[in-house]
């Protein structure tokens, strides 16, 4: 049956297809031109290697670009093994993006890195803020206004210096180099990443470039876990290869080690990152990293998406450029071809634009969209995708303005239009109301000023206005209560601003846009948004350590979010939701950056950005660190590389359409002062070529197709999932559906102090240092633990509260009476592959009887009363079920007996122990298949309000005014 299958696969494969799954030895090199069937060919040589090979989940290495990438090749992959009724533990494989698998690697083994347990993982925006709340300590460096320059504001500052200090980190720059060099300039950068080093190490924290620069000097500093990785991945594979840096193909190739088991897919034509430090060398020079006739080359040029006129457009494209220089190549001599089979002679590549001095270009798109809708070409608005450079500027937010006032909704996350949504300036407009001390706080001397205060001014008003209204009566009572509080605060308040946030939402001019039974992106953009902002509320006070308001700190609070971190955010942008499972949403045309449409393919594509022209995007500063500090010597002559990159940025967004491509723009030619041609001179003569939109009858005639589903089985993990939605389904609503941020609770801050404590004791017996167990080591665990999750959670316990914690974890260590040969594995994860989901779960091993193994799950709490409390137990009996079930597929040991530890119990037994029901779990598996039906088909109902949960809920307030 499983040769059957296999066969059947192959047989769809292309020769260079069948080349590329078969060739699994020895170093490969995959060229995928686009909508060469590239996923599919990477699914089937994962296939073959388990199938054909036999190779193990843990032998294997997948790296792809995106999350997204990912998910969707975990899913066909987990999909194709199922149709094949084959077995198969895909969580063991390192498959993500190369970040996600550092950072792994870091947590398999963190105790020999410079990382403590709950590290910060900043994202671009917490590292700026983090550099822009400690510039000053930066300023004491010599000739520092080199790098961030001197009359820049701090958070521009801030701005500068982060893209050097990435630099230097994923170019893996010697530091002690960059400080003895003669240039100040390069010298000024190399003390200042010392210090930022020092920083994050003080913080505990790491960011996107740190996480691999850590993962290199683990593998580099300890032979053993690089030669465990050795032994153990026996295959990698990298995709979007031409997309990787420096610090990325080290680790690749360290990884690899002596079998050089490793194929890399790219598409040298698609490389668009270099300004995140990716490099296109590491694809051109693949090959030559070995020796001579070692690395095998295989080209998949046929072209599976788009029609022949297309293809033929974007391959004229490339060979308008000269790649060669000084006798050199800097790409591969290759042209896409189109698929066999019948093909239109209908004109499926032509030009909608606005004629020039007419400035009726935004007219003229909307009458083609029109007529291809009335036409009865387009079904559905989502077949239709517009290309720009960029999404922020006024021009293009002018024309989504203009199509949404007559009716096509345009999906455009991000076009910095988060805060213009009605729903977000009503709630600054709110909170503004609600601390009336600010507009004479805000100013730090007589002459300062900021524009964003008349935007704050806009707001309030605008929710000043809303608070005139009869139906916002209780709204404006509740207000000017709190206003008056904060104006003159007595005493501590037990809130913060998101505390403020989730009270607001009991009212009607808020909780309306919580109501409505569509989940679609279009319909669901305000609550979305709703949670956005819930989530900027609990990350600025977790970076300013704020929990509650106080007389003394109230007015530094309110100065510091709107003058500081919300204007910020307002002028650095923020994207609104993108649907990773929906990225065309049904109803709505999408505006997408030409970097964002990588990937994906499009029935209509509209390519706009035609005015646009190469530009030089490196400075004096990177001519000299490429000359004199890099690990090579520079690949692409630098005067080039606008060229290179312009051609290779609009062959990606020519070749993302399957059906018909679209140039547009509102034509210009220059005449005036100021002014440029449009379309720009690398356009022209293709541009020239096209026919007009409305000469054109045959479009009509074109079979549009449809945007194809992304399959991606979602995860859902037991306690984080599963238990949620059976307590409270509304809860799951807004916290896992929406992702709103909760208010952090010191309940989940005890659990996780006595969990973690418990697993060092645990991995220190693994370890086979028993001796190491002792009360005072215990406590040093313990107060680490608290300190790094104080940190990473900014939320503290009462003395009394740590003693208790503590209390709990040294009663169990005196339980087992320095007998710890029972411990067999700790923080196991485990998975259950499903048709349509994928389950999810950790859980610690002990030593059973007659070779068995047994199954402990720790709960931080006083062993609760079975019988009044039998259907919980009854549920965490369930779960246990399904954790032994995992394991026992997982390890093939037998699981005997599965057990609850309830550290919190002083006198009794802790331990509830329940005996395997194997009959059962079939059962517990389809009652969890029904529970995950529930929550994809948004079934979030709930009967009755599970009132002991609704006290610790931060939803409670509109569940209150709801329900």
């Amino acid at each position: 049956m499983l040769k059957k299958g296999g066969a059947v696969f192959m047989s769809f494969l292309n020769d260079n297809q069948k080349v590329a799954v078969e060739t699994t030895e020895g170093p490969l090199l995959i060229i995928a031109g686009p909508g060469s069937g590239k996923t599919f060919t990477l699914v089937e040589r994962i296939y073959h290697l388990i199938t054909e090979k036999n190779v193990q989940a843990e032998n294997i290495l997948v790296a792809t670009f995106t999350e997204k990438a990912a998910q969707e090749l975990m899913t066909r992959v987990s999909n194709r093994l199922h149709d094949a009724n084959i077995s198969f533990s895909l969580n063991e494989m390192y498959l993500g993006t190369i970040h996600s698998i550092c950072l792994r690697i870091l947590k398999e083994n963190r105790e020999f890195t410079r990382l403590k347990k709950n590290y910060v993982l900043m994202d671009q925006f917490d590292q700026q803020y983090f550099l822009y709340q400690k510039i000053y300590e930066y300023s004491n460096i010599s000739n520092i206004e080199l790098i961030y320059g001197e009359r820049s504001s701090r958070w521009k500052k801030a701005e500068n210096l982060l893209k050097w200090l990435n630099k230097v980190s994923e170019e893996m720059l010697d530091v002690e180099s960059l400080k003895n060099s003669e240039n100040p300039q390069v010298q000024a950068l190399g003390y200042s990443y010392e210090l930022y080093q020092k920083q994050l190490e003080e913080e505990n924290a790491l960011d996107f470039s740190t996480i691999q620069l850590e993962t290199y000097q683990l593998l580099i500093e300890h032979p053993q876990i690089l030669s465990n990785f050795n032994n153990s991945l026996h295959y990698l594979m990298i995709d979007e290869y031409q997309d990787t840096n420096t610090i990325q193909e080290e680790i690749l190739f360290l990884l690899a080690g002596e079998r050089q088991n490793i194929c890399v897919v790219g598409d040298d034509d698609q490389g668009l990152y270099r300004f995140r430090g990716a490099t296109i060398r590491n694809i051109l020079e693949f090959p030559q990293k070995f020796d001579d006739g070692v690395c095998k080359q295989v080209e998949l040029s046929i072209n599976y998406r788009s029609h022949p006129s297309i293809i033929n457009f974007y391959n004229n494209w490339m060979e308008q450029n000269k790649w060669t220089y000084k006798g050199e190549m800097f790409r591969y001599d290759k042209k896409i071809m189109p698929r066999d089979g019948d093909h239109s002679e209908k004109a499926e590549v032509i030009k909608v634009s606005g004629s020039d001095g007419l400035g009726n270009w935004e007219d003229e798109v909307y009458q083609f969209l029109l007529s291809m809708r009335n036409k009865d070409n387009v079904s559905d608005w989502n077949q239709i995708a517009f290309l720009f450079k960029s999404v922020k500027n006024e021009k293009v937010v002018a024309l989504a303005n203009f199509l949404e006032e007559r009716n096509i909704p345009v999906y455009s996350p991000r076009s910095n239009m988060f805060f213009d949504r009605e729903e977000v300036r009503l709630l600054i407009g709110a909170l503004l109301f609600l601390f009336p001390q600010f507009p004479k706080i805000r100013k730090w001397n007589d002459n300062a000023y900021l524009d964003e205060w008349e935007i704050y001014d806009q707001y309030l008003r605008e929710f000043g206005e809303e608070l005139r209204n009869e139906e916002n009566k209780k709204l404006l009572m509740w207000c000017q209560i709190r206003a008056k509080e904060h104006m003159n605060l007595q005493q501590n308040t037990d809130y913060s601003f998101s505390g403020l946030f989730y009270q607001l939402l009991q009212f009607d001019l808020f909780n309306c846009y919580l109501e409505g039974d569509s989940y679609q992106v279009n319909d669901s953009r305000a609550i979305r948004n709703i949670s956005l902002f819930s989530k900027l509320l609990t990350k600025f006070e977790y970076l300013h350590r704020v929990s509650v308001f106080t007389p003394k700190s109230i007015n530094v609070n309110i100065t510091t979010f709107f003058n500081q971190y919300l204007r910020f955010l307002i002028n650095g942008g923020i994207n609104e939701y993108e649907d990773n499972s929906e990225y065309a949403p049904s109803g709505c045309v999408s505006f997408l950056t030409i970097h964002q449409s990588k990937g994906l393919e499009f029935p209509i594509v509209i390519v706009d950005s035609l005015n646009t022209t190469p530009r030089k995007q490196y400075s004096d500063l990177d001519e000299i660190l490429q000359e004199n500090f890099y690990r090579k010597k520079p690949f692409e002559p630098l005067d080039r590389t606008k060229q290179y990159d312009f051609w290779r940025l609009y062959y990606t967004a020519f070749s993302r359409a399957q059906n018909l491509l679209v140039l547009s723009c509102q034509e210009n030619t220059a005449s005036g002062q100021g002014t440029r041609n449009v379309p720009s001179k690398p356009f022209v003569k293709l541009y020239k070529t096209l026919p007009n939109w409305r000469e054109v009858n045959s479009i009509y005639d074109l079979s549009i197709d449809k945007i194809k589903d992304v399959n991606i089985k979602k995860e859902y993990s037991f306690t984080s999932h599963i238990n949620i939605f059976e307590t409270c389904a509304l809860q799951y609503k807004f916290y896992k559906e929406f992702d709103f941020s909760p208010v952090r609770q010191g309940a989940t801050l005890f659990g996780s102090l006595v969990h973690q404590t418990i697993e060092d004791i645990h991995k220190s017996a693994l370890r086979n240092e028993e001796s190491k167990i002792t009360e005072s080591n215990v406590e040093d665990w313990f107060n680490s633990n608290y300190n790094n999750l104080v940190k990473k959670e900014r939320v503290y316990l009462a003395p009394q509260t740590q003693k208790a914690a503590l209390d709990q974890v040294l009663r169990y260590v005196k339980k087992q009476r320095n007998d710890w040969s029972h411990i067999k594995e700790a923080e196991v994860d485990v998975s259950l592959v499903k048709d349509k989901y994928i389950l999810k779960g950790t859980i610690d091993l002990i030593k059973g009887k007659d070779e068995t193994v047994e199954i402990i799950d720790f709960k931080s709490e006083k062993k609760p009363d079975l019988v009044k409390e039998s259907e919980m137990m009854y549920h965490y009996k369930r779960q246990l079920e399904v954790y032994a079930h995992l394991i026992e597929e997982r390890t093939g040991q037998k699981v005997s007996n599965m057990h609850l530890y309830y550290t919190g119990e002083e006198n009794s037994n802790p331990y509830v122990t329940f005996p395997k029901d194997t009959k059962a779990i079939d059962n517990t598996i389809e009652t969890f298949d029904g529970i995950v039906q529930k929550i994809e088909a948004k079934d979030f109902e709930i009967k009755k309000r599970p009132k002991k949960h609704c006290r610790n809920c931060d939803m409670r307030y509109y569940c209150d005014a709801k329900l």
